[in-house]
C-alpha cells in the first residue's frame, strides 16, 4: 500500500487508514523503530496492561497455584531471635 506524505505544519507525515489501525491495534499512541531504511510502528502499551484481567481469568481456571516451593516453613515457632 502506498500513503502520500503529507505537510503538517513545520512537519511530514501519513494518515495511516483506519482498518490498518484496527487489525495493528493501535489506538492512542506508538512506539517507532528506525531499523537501517525502515520505520516500524508498533502499539503503545504499559507496562503489565492487561495483566490484571489476565490473573482473573488464570484464578477462575485453577492456574494460580505455585509453581515452585516459595521456601517459606509454615512452623514459625522455630524463628527465635
Amino acid at each position: 500500500m502506498i500513503l502520500p506524505v503529507v505537510r503538517i505544519g513545520n512537519s511530514r507525515g501519513i494518515r495511516i487508514p483506519k482498518a490498518i489501525l484496527e487489525q495493528c491495534r493501535i489506538t492512542d499512541s506508538v512506539n517507532a523503530e528506525i531499523d537501517r531504511e525502515k520505520i516500524m510502528l508498533t502499539p503503545h502499551r504499559a507496562p503489565r496492561e492487561g495483566w490484571a484481567e489476565q490473573m482473573k481469568k488464570m484464578h477462575e481456571r485453577g492456574d494460580d497455584e505455585l509453581c515452585i516451593d516459595d521456601g517459606i516453613d509454615a512452623d514459625f515457632e522455630q524463628w527465635q531471635w
